[in-house]
């Protein structure tokens, strides 16, 4: 399968674009299932909900739509993976409220965590079977061979990521592709709308992958101006998704 989305579906600059100008924004999110079969719910990692919102998502959501999230800041950039047990527990028991509408569960570390493989690997080896799990490092010293290799031997995602000043490798970690689109603007993040060649070429590559058998998540992250949902439309064209 191919899903493609957005990072987040509620933004008031995205009246007129996704949504009309007066619809309620507790609406929002049955205007983006119409148009979108999965998203990637970046709310998460500022505030973890109760369990009772997934199931709400739950059963607000189509059978065939699939809800990605951002692991919480608590995780990633305050205790920064170091004793991440309670952390993952209480995740995974949130995210199981989805069933089978779950996605992805990504989890982004601060760009001030340098490379530790041990750190790494503990983390790894304590998330349950059940669950998909993608990694986004922003420090340039994770990206290594030993790293990759790391994230294979627990079937986790190397985030490929496109956006200013961030590395552009194309790696494959596991039996899923996971890739965030955060604009292309070259010196400010999450600003500038993708032209058709640049969506073009993103869609060789995702027919790569899933030629090779390999489920691909794709989210755009540059939502100013409604970019993103335009972007995600035009790569959903392309692709044939």
């Amino acid at each position: 399968m191919i899903y493609i989305g957005t990072s987040g579906w509620s933004y008031d600059h995205w009246r007129g674009v996704l949504y009309p100008h007066e619809a309620d924004s507790r609406e929002r999110l049955n205007y983006y299932v119409e148009k979108f079969r999965t998203v990637e719910v970046n709310s998460t990692y500022y505030r973890w909900p109760v369990d009772n919102t997934f199931r709400s998502w739950k059963r607000r959501v189509p059978h065939d739509f699939r809800m990605t999230f951002k692991a919480a800041r608590g995780l990633t950039h305050s205790k920064r993976l170091f004793e991440p047990e309670k952390w993952i527990e209480r995740s995974a028991h949130s995210l199981r409220c989805l069933g089978e509408k779950l996605g992805v569960w990504l989890v982004q570390l601060p760009p001030t965590l340098e490379y530790d493989y041990a750190r790494l690997k503990y983390f790894l080896e304590r998330i349950p079977d059940d669950l998909q799990v993608a990694l986004e490092f922003r420090h340039h010293s994770w990206h290594r061979d030993e790293v990759f290799s790391l994230l294979e031997q627990h079937s986790a995602a190397y985030c490929i990521m496109s956006g200013a000043h961030l590395p552009c490798i194309l790696r494959a970690t596991a039996p899923f592709v996971y890739l965030r689109l955060h604009g292309p603007d070259t010196q400010f993040m999450y600003g500038g709308s993708y032209c058709d060649d640049d969506l073009r070429w993103w869609t060789d590559r995702i027919h790569e992958w899933h030629g090779a058998g390999r489920e691909v998540w794709v989210y755009f992250n540059n939502d100013g101006g409604g970019n993103a949902v335009r972007n995600a439309n035009t790569l959903r064209h392309f692709v044939g998704a």
